[in-house]
């Protein structure tokens, strides 16, 4: 984590600032780490803000109940970074002492215009018979008084008007009491256990950034920060390890902002040739290589399937699709892919796996070219048409990666939409994260 930060604070502009969302256990610790990288360097901590996330813990019963996070402000350059003061609704208390009326409707609240008992005095002058030290210069007064801001009370003193109009709201502290957690029922909820509130990457956007600055989420995991961003008009870069979340930033920046949005976005790290698929699909470590079957089958469902994450053995699932045929539940649609040799027999235990998940077609994502028996084989299992469909097609598709690649070739069906954001919605998405061991023992 030391190196990830070093490196994002070796990017960041002097005018930059730095937000590190962490776990109250965490945080003491992390804050030595961001001591150590900012502040050496002319940067400065901020503030060490308390997002409330839920009102009570039922669990709480030897100790107080957690129901915050924290979020560690920093900046890179403590003289030179931006601020932009941020805003929050008035409290009812406040907003009733709003409780005066001019004729032409606005309301407004009376203030003290007096001086008394502040450091440094005030100006002493007689106003309309009444003699006082004043917050402000007589010819401020006179101002004051010709744009009907001034109350001349029944006992003779005279207040200021604060106009509710013309109020920005409360000021917004560290405390962040006034941002709920994504409910399970909540419309951006995607089933991430680690989503955070748009409201509240746009706060922290907002506060630290104007429109066309540049935004970095080195971990971007579902995308909030990347389309709180865009919604803002801002620059960004997301980054995240996985394809996974790569392809539902995708869908999630298509869904908020049309597919004109994708025109404009530039993917680095994904297979744009054979020679990186290869390279990809063909790398030792499993966990790459995983990534490969899931950009295999994301990229040829144009982002509308379902990925198998289960750990060790897949039963011949890589990913499933779903399609309306006109009866009661969507039919199924299996996906298998494969990086090394294919032969024959694979085609026949897609069939199979069809038979035994009771799926309608079968499609075989093959990095290799088929052999001829393959492809015998799976013309054999014949042909299928549903009444949405304008064409039959075969029940087993075998496609390769070169046609994926080169041919921009892509599944010709009508898939049910939002297969992927309800998918994730039923099983939470596992994320790997790096977690800090302060346990010799373990």
């Amino acid at each position: 984590m030391t190196l990830r930060i070093m490196e994002i604070h070796r990017v960041l502009k002097p005018t930059g600032s730095f937000y590190l969302h962490c776990d109250p256990s965490a945080s003491h610790y992390l804050k030595i780490i961001l001591d150590a990288i900012f502040c050496s360097q002319g940067g400065d901590f901020l503030n060490e803000i308390i997002w409330k996330r839920t009102t009570s813990h039922s669990d709480a019963t030897k100790r107080f109940g957690r129901n915050n996070d924290i979020i560690l402000f920093y900046v890179k350059d403590a003289k030179k970074y931006n601020w932009n003061p941020q805003y929050g609704n008035l409290s009812e208390k406040r907003l009733k002492d709003y409780s005066y009326q001019d004729i032409d409707g606005r309301l407004w609240a009376s203030d003290n215009l007096t001086a008394k008992g502040l450091s440094g005095g005030g100006y002493e002058y007689e106003y309309k018979g009444v003699k006082s030290y004043w917050r402000c210069p007589l010819e401020t007064m006179k101002k004051l008084d010709a744009e009907n801001r001034l109350y001349f009370t029944s006992k003779g003193g005279i207040r200021i008007k604060r106009y509710l109009d013309e109020n920005k709201g409360q000021l917004i502290q560290q405390i962040f009491d006034d941002i709920p957690p994504i409910s399970s029922q909540a419309k951006e909820r995607l089933g991430y256990p680690t989503q955070k509130p748009k409201a509240l990457l746009e706060r922290i956007i907002k506060a630290s950034s104007n429109e066309g600055d540049v935004i970095l989420d080195a971990f971007c995991g579902c995308g909030t920060t990347v389309e709180v961003a865009q919604d803002l008009n801002r620059n960004w870069i997301g980054i995240d390890i996985t394809y996974q979340s790569i392809s539902l930033i995708l869908k999630r920046l298509e869904d908020s902002f049309g597919k004109g949005v994708l025109e404009n976005i530039t993917l680095n790290g994904i297979p744009k040739d054979m020679e990186s698929a290869q390279a990809l699909a063909l790398k030792k470590d499993d966990r790459t290589r995983k990534e490969f079957e899931k950009w295999a089958v994301l990229t040829y469902t144009n982002n509308r399937a379902i990925i198998n994450d289960k750990k060790g053995a897949d039963k011949g699932i890589d990913g499933i699709a779903y399609f309306d045929s006109g009866k009661d539940k969507p039919e199924k649609i299996i996906i298998q892919v494969k990086s090394g040799k294919v032969k024959s027999g694979d085609i026949r235990d897609l069939l199979g796996t069809i038979a035994i998940n009771e799926a309608t077609l079968g499609i075989f994502l093959t990095l290799n070219e088929p052999t001829k028996d393959m492809i015998k084989t799976a013309k054999e299992a014949g042909i299928y048409q549903s009444k949405f469909m304008n064409n039959p097609v075969d029940k087993i598709s075998i496609i390769t990666v070169r046609e994926i690649i080169e041919e921009q070739k892509r599944l010709d069906i009508r898939l049910v939409l939002e297969v992927l954001k309800s998918a994730e919605k039923q099983t939470e998405i596992k994320s790997d994260q790096i977690a800090i061991n302060f346990d010799n023992n373990k």
